[in-house]
């Protein structure tokens, strides 16, 4: 069945009764870099922490006596496991969810804090809702899943309508994309009464299974896939979701591991908000091509839920990516006051000095030298580069 605009209408009603109306903020550094207003749709703030919650229930909602009685099983990594254990908890229906291994500790906890039982399989959401599969035929729960049906693309549609109210000037709208209920869903609300509105969807590029299918037509599965954006790490296109997306979206786009990383990272210091890295595609995307997205323009910010030792990491890569971070070999004259002299002239770059490491025994050291690796903190890409630039002008042999 094809997902209508009468469809979406239809769910929002039901929406309303457990989803917040999420905010959207102006973003003023994104609208510098594009030429234009670029604002963020931060459903990273919904009840859950992500979108997942508005399709989940509309799906349980429309369950019948007989079939809630049964309960609900769903394979997640971890949003739309929190969407589904929140949806039946509130309709007093006994939720199962399996999980990839290696989900989120956060999202896990937060599964089973809404009364769902957890359990682990397989590496990758293709294993997991293979099992979740077996389990809804050997037990009679009903499968709700994570975004290849009707009524779960239809309650993700909502997202487009509330766009449109809250940016009804928006010429360009980007939206992170795994399996396609958020994008396929958002693209027949928007596409419905403003075809003029250029929608494109955001795939990581270790999980970026639509540019191929759209290729070749019809949805074809991944081999591996490989991504922190776990949100959005999906092998194979959904079937409903194919259809929509074929007809309305007008582009798919990759962000790279560190783009994601940068977008992550940005958003915590201009923007102060939190998201996971599926969450952050959509401004990884502007950020890596401001000239290819007119404004006005929005950015959506599907999730929030991000493990606080992977948040670490990603911001450490972020900076690094950014050029915050500068790793240095340099090669220093083996007398007193050596080093004092090469940490001075980095201090006097302007460079804080993280870590310091000596090489004293090394067959390609001439027997007067000390290589010595330094990871300093800088402002921007320009900076790191003045700092190796300085050095080199000072007589250092500095290799990055």
């Amino acid at each position: 069945m094809s997902v209508t605009l009468a469809h979406i209408e239809a769910a929002r009603p039901l929406v309303e009764q457990i989803a917040v109306h999420t905010p959207m903020q102006d973003s003023h550094w994104l609208s510098s870099l594009v030429g234009g207003p670029v604002r963020l749709k931060c459903e990273n703030l919904q009840r859950t922490g992500s979108f997942k919650v508005r399709g989940a229930y509309v799906r349980i909602s429309r369950l019948s006596p007989e079939e809630r009685a049964a309960g609900v099983v769903a394979a997640s990594a971890g949003n739309h496991a929190q969407g589904v254990a929140l949806a039946a908890a509130s309709l007093g229906i006994q939720a199962t969810v399996f999980m990839p291994e290696g989900a989120p500790i956060p999202k896990e906890k937060a599964t089973r804090g809404y009364g769902a039982e957890v359990v682990f399989h397989g590496r990758y959401l293709e294993d997991a809702l293979a099992a979740a599969r077996d389990f809804s035929e050997r037990t009679g729960a009903v499968l709700i899943h994570p975004f290849d049906h009707l009524d779960v693309v239809a309650g993700q549609g909502t997202l487009g309508l509330e766009i449109l109210e809250q940016a009804p000037e928006m010429t360009t709208l980007l939206v992170p994309t795994g399996g396609g209920g958020l994008l396929a869903g958002i693209a027949v609300a928007v596409k419905a009464t403003r075809p003029d509105v250029r929608i494109v969807g955001v795939q990581a590029e270790g999980a970026a299974a639509w540019p191929g299918s759209l290729a070749e037509g019809h949805p074809v599965a991944l081999d591996a896939m490989s991504t922190m954006a776990d949100g959005i790490a999906v092998g194979r296109p959904g079937d409903i979701c194919f259809e929509a997306v074929q007809q309305h979206v007008d582009d798919v786009v990759t962000v790279s591991e560190e783009s994601l990383s940068r977008a992550l990272l940005s958003l915590i210091e201009r923007a102060k908000l939190v998201v996971e890295p599926a969450g952050a595609a959509a401004v990884a995307a502007i950020l890596d091509r401001p000239s290819d997205y007119r404004a006005p323009a929005v950015a959506l910010l599907s999730g929030g839920n991000i493990d606080p030792l992977l948040l670490g990491k990603v911001i450490r890569h972020g900076l690094a990516s950014a050029g915050r971070y500068l790793y240095l070999r340099v090669l220093i004259p083996d007398v007193p006051g050596g080093l004092a002299g090469l940490l001075t002239q980095v201090g006097a770059s302007g460079a804080n000095v993280l870590d310091v490491v000596h090489e004293r025994t090394s067959p390609d050291l001439d027997f007067d030298e000390v290589e010595v690796r330094i990871q300093v903190e800088t402002r921007s890409e320009s900076h790191a580069e003045s700092v190796a630039a300085r050095l080199r002008a000072h007589g250092y042999k500095v290799f990055e």
